[in-house]
Formats: structure tokens, sequence, C-alpha cells
């Protein structure tokens, strides 16, 4: 079982070539399921790289459970933080079962052979994420959706207690983007989980919401809280209006002749 952990940014800067990215972040993310949203260009990827050490900052620091990630070496920040990039690629030939083994990597090593614990870990990653009937077939023969799915359990079968996932659904379909929204909230038990997401109306579905708006955190609460609703609604120019469904469920609706939309 993952430990349960926090992750925090302090006065947090990063750069992309010349051009500043993020600006002065300070973050205290606990345990449950986080989603980071804001427009294109917010920086909302590179704040991922960042939480992940796989981005070189230009001030401040990252650190999980009160240690700078700087000073973990590569082998234990990976038992401890699975990643998952937007655009996953296709390894060669493996098969999807090979594809899920990989995330045994931090534990093992190279050179390492695989014993029970390790194949229980990637089974129940693929039964997690239902690819469980792929498993002999090539990773390159599956559909987006589908591969997205491997890729993910390739992400859960580290058992890292911080899962950091960039578009996540991308290429999934409706209910399998409903699954997916499930299945973090089941993951947050006992994990960590901090997605970043364009769709809103499963954004919303997060324990807590970061708001990003030109590279600074603009809100950062629980989904419910209705100013941090107004404050998605803001950065995204009213394009998009948030209200609470029966149950106190957020909902999300497009505002066809917001200011600045094409009517």
């Amino acid at each position: 079982m993952p430990t349960l952990t926090t992750l925090q940014t302090h006065g947090l800067g990063a750069s992309l070539g010349q051009r500043p990215v993020l600006h002065d972040v300070n973050l205290a993310l606990q345990p449950g399921w986080t989603a980071i949203v804001g427009p294109n260009g917010a920086g909302k990827s590179t704040l991922l790289r960042c939480l992940a050490g796989l981005q070189v900052l230009s001030s401040g620091s990252v650190s999980l459970n009160g240690q700078d990630l700087r000073r973990l070496k590569p082998a234990q920040r990976a038992r401890q933080i699975a990643w998952l990039a937007q655009q996953g690629e296709a390894i060669g030939d493996l098969s999807v079962l090979e594809t899920v083994a990989l995330g045994r990597l931090a534990h093992l090593g190279l050179l390492g052979t695989p014993g029970a614990a390790d194949n229980a870990a990637v089974m129940a990653a693929m039964r997690l994420t239902e690819c469980t009937a792929w498993a002999h077939r090539p990773l390159h023969a599956l559909s987006g959706g589908e591969r997205q799915r491997v890729l993910l359990a390739r992400a859960l079968a580290t058992e890292a207690g911080v899962l950091l996932l960039d578009e996540p659904t991308t290429h999934l379909d409706a209910p399998h983007q409903v699954a997916l929204a499930r299945l973090f909230r089941q993951l947050a038990a006992s994990r960590q989980v901090v997605t970043v997401l364009h769709d809103l109306a499963i954004a919303l579905q997060a324990d807590q919401v970061v708001v990003l708006a030109a590279g600074r955190v603009v809100a950062h609460g629980p989904a419910r809280h209705a100013p941090l609703q107004r404050q998605i609604e803001a950065v995204f120019n009213g394009a998009i209006r948030i209200s609470t469904d029966g149950q106190g469920w957020p909902v999300v609706a497009l505002e066809m002749h917001a200011a600045g939309t094409p009517r």
C-alpha cells in the first residue's frame, strides 16, 4: 500500500527557454485527488513537470514529505512519484503486459527479476484500467484511448504514493472518462493523485482544484467551493458557467454568447 504523502512548492518559478512560464507558485497538495485547470498557456503541464522533478526550476523548490525533490536520487523519486505524460508513447513492439511491467523498473532496476509482488502489482493495475483482455496485443496496435489506459496502468504499477497525470482522459470516450474519474476517487483514498485536465466537468469531481492563469495560482480549494468556481469562470472569460445539481455537485455549461466568443 502506498504511503500517504504531501507535495509542496515554495516560491516556484520555471521558464521554457527564455520565456518565464510559472511565477512564485506556493502550493501544499495533500493526499486526495487534485485537479489543475486553467486556459491554454497557463502553465499547467509545466507545473506538473516541476512536481515530477522533470523541469529545471528558475526559482524556488518542490518538496516531498518535507524533503527537497532535488535531493532525492532518480530511483528514489521514481518509486515515490509516477508520471504520465500528455502524449503517451508507444514503445517499439512491446505487448500491453510488457509495457505495464515497465512500471516495476523503479523497484527492480534494469537487471532485477520480477517476483510475485511485482506480477501482482502489474495485474492489479491492468484490472483497474480494464486492459487485461489486451495483455498480449502490441501497444502500437491499440487505439489512442486503449493505449492511454495501458500507459495509466504502467503508472499505477509503480505503486507510487504520488500519481502525476497530464491530460489522462485524452482519447477516451465519455463512458471511460467517467470510469477514470471514479478510479481517481478510488485511488485518492491511498495516494495523492494530481491531474491536469481540460475537461472541467471531470476536473470538478476532484477533491481539490488548483486554478492557474498566466503562470500564477489564482485559486486553490475544494471543488464545491463557490468562490473557487467563480474564479474558474473568470479565467475562462465567462465562456463557461458553473452551477450545482440537486446533490451539490458542480455542473459545467458553455455560455455560447459570452464576451469574446463568436456568435
